[in-house]
């Protein structure tokens, strides 16, 4: 039975979450959705819902339903993951999980963690940087979903949630811990619930986190303190030893992602050499080619992994959706899916993605629902072998994840080993 129980806002932070978990050392098992299935030969379960951008009131009763599930089946301690960046808007959503997630827990407070210093998400004097940038002037500054306005997390919050916020900054966390949580209780006196913000500018930071409110029913953020979390909990510390290894088999890349990130992945492989092939939207839209014209080319080499891309500059986006964006990117990811489904059917055992919207399609074409979690390719990115089928490794990313390299490294750690 799990002693861990994690609740993330959509499939690629949840691989994200999984990752540092199994990393620390924890047996995890991932799903796509509150599974039908029970958990079995795992310590942590981290369940993949819709709820980053999803209307509120339905995002608190997936979140509160997957937490109920998760209680029912053993675990003590439970975990909402949210986005690094804090993804939400003034009406939610991470405010309104949060606050039901102690309610129902029955929790005094809980922490608000959402820095991750090893993708440079970092958190000072209780502000959030990206990359040392204040939240507030970074990209996320006009996300057109979820447009970050302040970077000091207790005002993002404000409007969101109804409890109150204690910041811990960083003098405050070289206190001793009977000092901190004197602070803690001055500042419990009168609150039913609230919040604690630590400030988390190094990974000795996130462990101190860990250290001090490790032991916590509820706690919250992004993945940043999830591995000394893990560390807390496991045997030792490493990596757990079931479904690390690679495996026999061909393999192909699949790439809809056009951050910066990708887009250098992209070139990097196809400068080094790497069989690609361009997916061209508007020529399929105009009848000009075609997925069995592209499938021909990826199945044609038997030796070589074959990248089959639609990543693209946002110049060449943007003409490409004078067709309709909806249609462009509906017709994308069936695409992928499509490809994936059928190397999978060819006896392909290695499948990589970039692209969090690619990923979802891809996991739902395959009709995956529930993976082991073995090693990471690049910090959030692991290796993931869906559950019941053991000889087939997948890899998803996010479109900002990855060194530049990241595809090499991928086929690599996904293969038979040497």
């Amino acid at each position: 039975m799990p002693s861990l129980g994690c609740v993330a806002d959509d499939f690629t932070g949840a691989s994200d979450a999984a990752s540092f978990l199994a990393k620390g050392g924890m047996p995890v098992l991932l799903t796509n959705g509150v599974p039908e299935q029970e958990p079995r030969e795992t310590e942590a379960v981290v369940i993949a819902l819709k709820s980053r951008t999803q209307e509120t009131r339905a995002a608190v009763a997936d979140s509160l339903a997957a937490l109920k599930w998760l209680e029912a089946r053993g675990a003590k301690q439970f975990y909402i993951k949210y986005c690094s960046t804090f993804d939400s808007t003034p009406k939610g959503n991470i405010g309104p999980i949060a606050d039901t997630a102690m309610e129902y827990l029955g929790a005094r407070f809980t922490v608000l963690c959402p820095g991750l210093p090893a993708n440079g998400r970092t958190v000072t004097d209780g502000r959030l940087y990206v990359n040392g940038v204040p939240l507030d002037e970074s990209h996320m500054k006009n996300h057109p979903l979820t447009p970050m306005w302040d970077s000091r997390i207790a005002e993002l919050m404000r409007p969101q949630s109804k409890y109150e916020c204690l910041e811990l900054h960083k003098e405050d966390m070289a206190l001793s811990d009977g000092e901190i949580y004197a602070k803690i209780e001055k500042f419990a006196e009168g609150r039913e619930h609230f919040y604690v913000i630590p400030d988390h500018e190094t990974e000795a930071d996130g462990e101190r986190i860990a250290e001090l409110f490790g032991g916590l029913t509820l706690l919250t953020g992004g993945s940043g303190i999830l591995e000394p979390l893990a560390k807390r909990r496991s045997r030792d510390g490493h990596y757990a030893p079931s479904h690390i290894h690679g495996t026999e088999g061909r393999a192909i890349l699949l790439a809809g992602s056009c951050s910066k990130a990708t887009l250098a992945q992209i070139k990097y492989f196809i400068d080094n050499g790497g069989r690609a092939y361009k997916v061209n939207p508007v020529a399929m839209l105009r009848g000009e080619d075609d997925i069995e014209n592209i499938w021909r080319f990826a199945a044609k080499d038997e030796e070589t992994p074959t990248l089959i891309y639609s990543s693209d500059t946002s110049d060449n986006v943007k003409e490409a959706q004078a067709f309709g964006q909806e249609a462009v990117a509906s017709l994308l990811e069936n695409t992928m899916a499509e490809l994936a489904k059928r190397a999978l059917e060819a006896g392909y055992k290695r499948i990589i993605v970039a692209g969090g919207e690619t990923s979802g399609a891809v996991t739902r074409g395959l009709g995956f629902s529930a993976f082991h979690i073995g090693r990471s390719v690049a910090p959030g990115v692991p290796v993931m072998t869906p559950y019941g089928v053991p000889d087939v490794r997948l890899v998803l990313k996010s479109g900002n994840f990855g060194q530049e390299d990241f595809f090499e490294r991928a086929l690599k750690m996904t293969g038979k080993e040497e």
